[in-house]
């Protein structure tokens, strides 16, 4: 026997399709809302946000799901209510942005549903308050899935201090701030959809004030992300994680990004796991500045000027695994002019970290890059594989620097030297795979096996 809420529970299972034939019968039934049925046309040239408003606001007193048939429908200005549940069907149902204050905008709500709609925002801006052709704020449960949001002028997706999902969508040409922008949220998944053509970055999880995110980024495509915006990193990121610890970044695909494609910035307690990460511009994945915990492993990273990069200690940054990786084919040149820096290195490291079992293959500089200047303490790098480099590891002797262990390492088709000293961008030493740690007490280098 199907009842009310059996029926909402399937829709809200993703199930827009199969409430079809119960929402199109009739203008009002226990089912739901047709909205063609209370007014709104498809193919109208009129802006018919104020129809539509009116079928959200009645549907919200009753606590009942809108359907809106196949079509075209042109609107603006369209505030969701407390409790909406808006769907169509996916690739058939259009919102046409008409420009105004806003496209779809919700605040302070109880829940928030969207399902099987085309959002096009036509490049139009939105006022200050509006940061995405969505933008969600405040909301106790959001469920935004089998949606297209294309042409956004800011975001495609804007949620803010909410609990819910975001899944299934595909969002592409958000031409300002990022395809989806994650801000403060208090348990929000992005799960399975294709963020594409966008002109400052794909996903973005940022927090104003650092605290616990705990946004779980899971089974995303993510490609062809520009730096429309400029900068060395800022912009032109995959997934871009900022100011919020505890996020979990695992099994997405991010490819052709103007430059990280997975960069967490002062984010603690992360996971980065089981990504494969093709054709960086600059560093493919980096844990940066001000973090404490950084767990990265199981990756297949293809291209960038540098594998993975553990950053900062300057700041902060330190305590990281380094686990299980892929590596091959960085290349030294990176989308920016820079003299200060080293670049080409398949994985760089400087504080509290454990290197292990990664294999890297095909680095034009160093194959593990451990320190810069004195800014270098508790490494271990043990039981990696590294071949078709020309250093196969880069240390930091610099006067201050901490305790290395460089051990059980196979090191093949090397051109340069196994192991070699240096001070900032200068060698000092000779080969220390051959000759051993010398002088250098805090260095332990042993059993590492050379074919070069």
């Amino acid at each position: 026997m199907i009842n009310r809420r059996n029926f909402l529970a399937g829709l809200a299972a993703g199930s827009a399709v199969s409430a079809v034939p119960a929402l199109a019968h009739g203008s009002n039934s226990a089912f739901g809302i047709n909205a063609e049925s209370h007014g709104l046309r498809p193919g109208s040239p009129d802006d018919q946000g104020a129809v539509l408003q009116a079928i959200l606001d009645k549907a919200e007193k009753s606590d009942m799901p809108v359907f809106l048939p196949p079509g075209r429908y042109r609107v603006s200005d369209v505030v969701l209510p407390e409790n909406t549940r808006l769907g169509g069907i996916a690739g058939a149902t259009r919102l046409e942005y008409t420009g105004g204050n806003h496209f779809l905008y919700a605040e302070k709500a109880n829940h928030v549903s969207l399902k099987g709609l085309v959002l096009d925002g036509a490049l139009m801006p939105y006022k200050d308050y509006a940061g995405g052709a969505i933008h969600v704020r405040e909301a106790a449960h959001l469920d935004i899935s089998d949606c297209h949001i294309t042409n956004a002028a800011l975001s495609g997706i804007q949620v803010d201090h909410s609990e819910g999902r975001i899944s299934g969508n595909r969002i592409d040409s958000a031409i300002g701030t990022a395809g989806i922008f994650a801000v403060e949220n208090r348990g929000l998944s992005v799960t399975d959809n294709l963020v594409e053509e966008c002109a400052n970055a794909g996903i973005l999880v940022h927090r104003y004030t650092r605290g616990e995110d705990n946004t779980i980024v899971t089974n995303n495509r993510v490609r062809r992300i520009s730096a429309v915006n400029g900068g060395t990193g800022q912009y032109g990121n995959g997934i871009n994680i900022a100011n919020a610890d505890g996020v979990m970044i695992a099994n997405n695909h991010i490819s052709d990004c103007a430059y990280s494609t997975i960069r967490a910035f002062s984010s603690s307690n992360i996971q980065i796991s089981n990504n494969t990460c093709l054709r960086a511009g600059e560093t493919s994945i980096y844990s940066e500045f001000a973090f404490q915990g950084a767990m990265i492993s199981g990756n297949v990273v293809d291209g960038g000027v540098r594998g993975i990069s553990f950053a900062n200690l300057n700041e902060g940054g330190r305590l990281s695994v380094c686990a299980n990786n892929l590596i091959r084919n960085i290349h030294a040149t990176p989308p920016y002019e820079d003299n200060q820096h080293v670049f080409g290195n398949g994985i760089s490291a400087e504080a509290d970290v454990a290197i292990t079992g990664n294999v890297i293959e095909n680095a034009a500089n160093y194959g593990i890059l451990l320190g810069w200047g004195e800014y270098l303490r508790n490494v271990t790098a043990n039981a990696n594989v590294i071949r078709k480099t020309r250093i196969g590891f880069y240390v930091s002797v610099v006067e201050g620097t901490g305790q290395v262990a460089i051990t059980n390492n196979i090191l093949s088709d090397i051109t340069r030297g196994g192991i070699v000293g240096y001070r900032w961008k200068d060698p000092v030493t000779d080969d220390l795979a051959r000759t051993g740690a010398g002088k250098y007490s805090n260095l332990e280098i042993a059993n590492n096996r050379l074919n070069y």
